[in-house]
């Protein structure tokens, strides 16, 4: 399979954050876009170190434990509740856990081309299971990496490092409470190195996203 890649840049810091990618039956594709400005620093707050109860999008408590809070702080092996929105007609409740963030070599970016020249990149492994029961099947999952002190990466990445960083989307029996599937989100820096993983989907966590640290 041939796999296309291209870096694009991004008009605004605002496009920045999780994506959710479909599957493609067609050539992979990957793209890099960078933001003219990424120095603003994440909003969490770190004194809301704990989960709170929350109810789901169809009013009941979700199980499988409370919904994590916007602002709050997770080792990297520990497993966040979250909300979770695919497309415009699949929703429910996931758990996240962050497996690892691991340091790659500038060389892995060699197929992203002469734009990706001095970008590290990092692998943000991760388990994502399904809490709520409902149908999030070929739903893909990504999160981004925050810089050491805090702020954006100011660098989108579209597609994956395969053999490295496989980005895999939900597996089609991925419907019922207990599913659950393994999966890669590829980010990289230019300046001060990747220390946690950050989840920021929907509005509530947009400006106060959950975070992964070492």
């Amino acid at each position: 399979m041939t796999h296309k890649r291209r870096i694009l840049l991004a008009a605004a810091l605002t496009t920045m954050g999780l994506g959710l990618t479909a599957c493609n039956d067609g050539d992979d594709a990957a793209s890099v876009q960078e933001s003219p400005s990424a120095s603003a620093p994440a909003s969490s707050d770190p004194g809301s170190a704990s989960p709170s109860a929350k109810p789901s999008d169809d009013g009941a408590a979700p199980a499988g434990g409370d919904v994590a809070a916007p602002g709050t702080k997770f080792k990297v092996g520990e497993r966040a509740v979250l909300p979770f929105k695919y497309g415009t007609d699949k929703k429910g409740t996931i758990a996240v856990t962050v497996t690892a963030i691991e340091k790659g070599a500038e060389a892995d970016m060699s197929g992203f081309g002469a734009k990706a020249k001095g970008m590290t990149p990092y692998y943000i492994r991760m388990k994502v299971e399904n809490v709520g029961g409902t149908d999030l099947a070929y739903s893909s999952l990504r999160l981004r990496g925050e810089l050491e002190g805090g702020g954006a990466t100011g660098i989108i990445l579209i597609g994956d490092l395969p053999g490295k960083c496989d980005s895999e989307s939900a597996p089609r029996d991925f419907t019922s409470k207990g599913a659950s599937y393994e999966t890669c989100s590829l980010s990289a820096t230019k300046t001060t190195p990747i220390v946690a993983a950050s989840f920021s989907e929907g509005d509530e966590y947009s400006d106060s996203p959950v975070l992964w640290t070492s």
